[in-house]
Formats: structure tokens, sequence, C-alpha cells
């Protein structure tokens, strides 16, 4: 299993960044992804969750209406658009996948939010 994300980058507040997460070496369409973030000093939260043909999404709640996930299961690629970015949305950002009940990560991709 791999999972490589890309698009992170420093934006100001209230700017826009799109995350994707390219998957292989298993049945992406199969499964839920998932994106976690990990902010400097603080523990890996979860940030959304995205079910293996896309009809249901969930949001923590402090990203509710700004943050949307999507996925193209042609491309086995799983993305993360984020608007009206905050300061404290500054975090590494983490594509996830449970299988079996491992949990497989990404290498992160760093999101900067600050004027």
């Amino acid at each position: 299993v791999q999972l490589v994300e890309s698009g992170g980058g420093l934006v100001q507040p209230g700017g826009s960044l799109r995350l994707s997460c390219a998957a292989s070496g298993f049945t992406f369409s199969r499964y839920a992804m998932s994106w976690y973030r990990q902010a400097p000093g603080k523990e890996r939260e979860y940030v959304a969750r995205i079910t293996s043909v896309g009809g249901s999404t969930n949001y923590h709640d402090s990203v509710k209406g700004r943050f949307t996930i999507s996925r193209d299961n042609a491309k086995n690629t799983v993305y993360l658009q984020m608007n009206s970015l905050k300061p404290e949305d500054t975090a590494v950002y983490y594509c996830n996948a449970q299988i079996a009940s491992y949990y497989y990560w990404g290498q992160g991709t760093q999101v900067t939010v600050s004027s």
C-alpha cells in the first residue's frame, strides 16, 4: 500500500488549496478514505472521510462548510478542497486508508496559513 499526498503550501488567510492523495497497492474503489492533520505540538486529528463509492462524506466540525472531500476511483485519487483557510488550519495533512484493521498513512503534505 502506498499513499502519496501533494498540493500543500503557503497560503494567506481566506485562501484555498486542493490536496491530492494518489493511492496504489490495493483496490482503491473498495475502501473508504480519510484525511487527518497534525499541527505542531498537537496530536493527529481527524478531518474528513469519504465512503468507497463517494456516496457519503463526514467532516470534523472545525472544517464543515469550508472543506470538501472527494474521490476519483478511476484515478485512484482522493482530494481535499480547502476554502476559507484559517491560521489554525496550519498542519501537516495526511491521507489515510483503513484496510483489514490496519491504518495506512502517507508521508504528509505541509499546509501553512499565514499572512
